[in-house]
């Protein structure tokens, strides 16, 4: 019997927010070794609890939700993310059927790669990126090219290294605003330069912006449709963060742009939202509570609040560790700190990740694992109360007080 092996398509593919790093982790507290899981950026585990407004609205409309629903998404919710997109975004030409909801912002991306992109089609990718969008083009078997988000210029994207970056082989740019993993905002006229290149080279836009509502410190993220309507432009959005509600994997994509493109991508994805019949239809239901509530997602955001309070305890303290230098992040809840490789003598960020689970009991994702190349960052994910990631930052610093790697 000949050796089975998987599809060569899987080679590259790679998922280290739940790699080696997350099992040897789990082993760790199967043994009873208590370990802080700082790889995922998911607040319910933290003690963020559900807004009473998806509660109610999830209890008293359940019924609703028995059968299937429309391929694209729920009328209602579809309504919702439409009036959102419209009347808060200032998103124009696009209509209710526009929208298309997933099971997460994952799946209805992996019905974008899968429909539109070819056999060696190159693919803008930033890097750092959420692991999401490489993968999702390896998938394609598509070939990602990674353009720099500069980390001094408060990692906001080299315009001038994607200019470069251009081929005849390239179809698309993923902008990721505000991004994953750095937590950075991108100012309007860094936006628009990228959206002149695409303009420029007629590539489609993929703008994943599912942290849009998570902005602190008076900045506000501007969406890439609303200030390119002539340009073919896919954005990703979903409740996950905004709303703690990661595991009702409620996510959802806006078609727009010229009708050149949006018809005929519509027509292609729409054949794979057709084949499984259609997204989780009782998550579907809290949309239009979730988007008519955005007092809930404030209230963390402010002064007092727990994100903001958590963002400035973990500032704090990494202020106290000699050799860890960061940017200061505007929106979500990450930080993607720098190493002083020379100090340390580090060679592999993952080895560097795994000494401190060992040593320490912290979990967090090596830099290598949002796609970049050097061995010198970490994404540290800042959802504990200000004192648990206090305490554990201390322990870190501790550490490598007298930290050496082999």
């Amino acid at each position: 019997m000949n050796s089975f092996k998987a599809a060569a398509r899987m080679e590259p593919v790679h998922s280290d927010i739940r790699g080696p790093l997350f099992v040897e982790a789990n082993a760790m507290t199967a043994r009873g070794i208590p370990v802080l899981k700082l790889n995922t950026g998911n607040p319910a585990t933290f003690g963020f609890g559900l807004p009473d407004s998806l509660r109610a609205a999830l209890l008293e409309n359940v019924d609703k939700a028995v059968g299937y629903c429309d391929v694209k998404g729920m009328p209602a919710a579809r309504q919702a993310i439409y009036d959102y997109h419209v009347n808060k975004k200032g998103f124009t030409g696009i209509t209710p059927d526009s929208i298309y909801i997933g099971n997460g912002v994952s799946e209805v991306a992996n019905m974008v790669a899968t429909s539109l992109f070819d056999v060696g089609d190159e693919i803008l990718v930033p890097s750092p990126s959420y692991s999401l969008w490489t993968n999702l083009v390896y998938l394609a078997e598509a070939k990602p090219v990674f353009y720099t988000c500069d980390e001094q210029s408060a990692w906001y994207p080299d315009l001038a290294d994607i200019r470069r970056k251009v081929t005849p082989k390239t179809k698309a740019i993923v902008i990721i605003n505000p991004n994953n993993p750095t937590g950075t905002v991108y100012p309007d006229e860094i936006v628009l330069g990228m959206i002149q290149i695409a303009r420029e080279n007629n590539l489609i836009i993929m703008s994943d912006e599912i942290y849009d509502r998570l902005t602190l410190d008076g900045y506000v993220q501007h969406s890439t449709a609303a200030l390119a309507p002539d340009m073919p432009v896919i954005t990703f959005n979903g409740l996950s963060k905004s709303h703690i509600v990661c595991g009702f994997r409620c996510g959802w994509m806006v078609i727009s742009g010229p009708e050149s493109f949006t018809v005929p991508a519509s027509e292609a994805i729409q054949k794979l939202a057709a084949m499984r019949l259609c997204g989780n239809a009782l998550t579907q239901l809290v949309i239009p509570a979730a988007l008519g509530d955005p007092e809930s997602t404030q209230a963390m955001l402010v002064q007092g609040g727990r994100l903001y309070e958590q963002r400035e305890a973990t500032c704090r303290a990494l202020d106290q560790i000699p050799g860890i230098t960061y940017v200061k992040n505007h929106a979500a809840f990450y930080l993607f700190p720098k190493i002083d490789t020379k100090r340390f003598n580090i060679t592999s960020d993952k080895k560097f990740a795994m000494d401190i689970l060992h040593n320490t009991h912290v979990l967090f994702v090596p830099g290598s694992g949002f796609d970049w190349p050097q061995p010198d960052h970490f994404r540290l994910v800042m959802l504990p109360e200000p004192d648990e990631i206090t305490a554990a930052l201390n322990r870190i610093g501790d550490f490598l007080s007298t930290y050496r790697q082999d």
